[in-house]
């Protein structure tokens, strides 16, 4: 017997299998592209779902009998669900600007401090109820026809179970989402002209949905009686797969975006964390536990960005000899010493903690001597540096973190572990299972389904540390007098490309 574990990503989903001892059984992926359509960034969610079955299917082959299958997903981006289940258009992502003027308005009418003290998040576009506003306004025949409202997580919770339910840190998403109460704020749905029964059902992160839908089972090759569970908000799931369930723990996630998850109780200075666009999500376990995000848009996305559009012969070449591209890359790094460059990391916009959907990314220092290399170890030092700018205002916000715990793909970059901890000047530890969002996904529904006690029992099977990366603190001097300079360019580059 099995759990299967699925993990939605912005350009990829991927399914884990594992026995319940522990062991791995099967694992798959597949890629799919981010419409650009007008400047804008959308995702075809029927796609998604196409994928979704596919990675399903293929990693259920390596076990006899799946018991259950967790989902877990990023959020921020609603899709719109007709009367047949099927998405009505595409779903416009998070970094897509429309929704801005609407959620100034939302912010005239409740102002910011009530927004955030409701849903724990300040007033920003990215948010699920600013996009939804627009599409009432702008796609009205869409919105007209539109039956359900979902995030990806809970859509494809439905599509699995035919039942509408979403957790907790995925409905924080939302900024409609009261995280005190643990519901829908009917005052902000109703200003946004939204339905409440149009959105999902909000539960308890790792709660039990039901059964498989029958034809789906038959069509995936599996059992009618396994069971759906609702996963989470993707870091919230890289938390729990690194275990991550104690207070001043924190997972160091690297897909798509890069994202640091500490966990903490109630904090002493939530202005701080307002003034840096940090948020409040309840977390799995103790009611007064929570975590938070502090994000970067661009994170590995910015090496798929170099390999695809700067080095792609090289790429081929790599792939050719049965060499990762990556792997051939970083073997030819610097180690321990900077690349002389300086890359601010917003190609998407700026996360936290400016939450800039405008900012642009700027490569300096160039000169006839740089190499194409010097670019790529740049582009993972400004990611870098942009976390070091993050553990500094969660440090205003009392939030501490004393070691961070690696994971998603750019765990397996020995590199730019090293890197994290010169400049970060923390402990890195990588894990057994790099791909901690699944494994988060397989913990939760091993406990949903009471194969498990809980968590912690659930992460002493689970959860193995791997190698520590050490700060190097000669390499961190040299390093800082880089990060100084970083701090300078968002306000720099602002002031020249506004």
């Amino acid at each position: 017997m099995a759990i299967a574990g699925v993990d939605v990503g912005t350009t990829g989903c991927k399914c884990t299998v594992c026995g319940l001892d522990g062991s791995m059984l099967g694992e798959a992926y597949e890629e799919y592209d981010v419409v650009k359509e007008s400047g804008g960034r959308e995702l075809d969610a029927w796609e998604v779902w196409q994928k979704v079955k596919s990675v399903i299917r293929q990693a259920a082959r390596s076990a006899d009998k799946i018991h259950a299958i967790g989902v877990t997903s990023f959020g921020e981006t609603s899709v719109f669900v007709g009367e047949d289940g099927k998405p009505l258009m595409n779903a416009l992502l998070y970094v897509d600007a429309r929704g801005e003027e609407q959620c100034r308005r939302l912010e005239e009418h409740f102002g910011a401090d009530y927004i955030f003290q409701v849903t724990g998040a300040r007033p920003h576009s990215m948010y699920s109820i600013s996009k939804l506003m627009w599409m009432a306004e702008y796609e009205k025949d869409v919105f007209a026809r539109t039956k359900h409202i979902c995030q990806f997580g809970d859509y494809i919770v439905y599509m699995l179970s035919g039942k509408f339910q979403i957790d907790y840190s995925l409905a924080c998403r939302s900024m409609a989402f009261d995280y005190r109460k643990l519901d829908w704020s009917d005052e902000i749905l109703n200003f946004a002209g939204i339905d409440r029964s149009m959105m999902s059902q909000p539960a308890p992160t790792g709660s039990r949905v039901g059964l498989i839908r029958r034809e789906l089972a038959e069509e995936l090759g599996l059992t009618d009686d396994v069971v759906i569970v609702s996963g989470c908000h993707d870091q919230v799931a890289a938390a729990i797969g690194t275990g991550c369930l104690k207070k001043g723990m924190a997972v160091d996630g690297t897909g798509t975006v890069e994202c640091i998850t500490p966990v903490f109780p109630e904090p002493q200075k939530p202005e701080a964390m307002f003034e840096s666009n940090l948020v409040m999500v309840p977390y799995i376990g103790a009611a007064d536990s929570y975590v938070t995000y502090a994000f970067s848009f661009n994170g590995g996305s910015l090496l798929k960005w170099y390999r695809d559009n700067l080095a792609s012969l090289e790429a081929k070449a790599f792939s050719e000899k049965g060499i990762s591209p990556y792997d051939g890359f970083n073997a030819q790094m610097k180690a321990g010493k900077p690349s002389g460059l300086l890359v601010l990391p917003y190609f998407s916009g700026a996360a936290t903690p400016y939450m800039d959907a405008g900012a642009t990314g700027a490569i300096l220092g160039i000169t006839d001597s740089t190499t194409s290399i010097d670019i790529y170890q740049a582009l993972m030092e400004g990611v870098t540096y942009e976390m070091m700018l993050n553990l500094e205002c969660l440090q205003k916000a009392g939030i501490e973190v004393s070691e961070l715990r690696a994971t998603g793909g750019g765990a397996r970059a020995e590199a730019w572990l090293q890197m994290k901890a010169d400049i970060l000047n923390k402990k890195i530890v990588t894990l057994g299972n790099a791909q901690s969002g699944t494994l988060g996904c397989i913990m939760m529904s091993g406990v949903a389904c009471g194969v498990y006690e809980s968590l912690e029992a659930a992460a002493d099977i689970f959860v193995k540390t791997g190698k520590e990366y050490l700060p190097n603190p000669e390499n961190h001097a040299r390093y800082m007098e880089y990060y100084e300079k970083y701090k300078k360019l968002y306000p720099a580059v602002k002031e020249v490309w506004a």
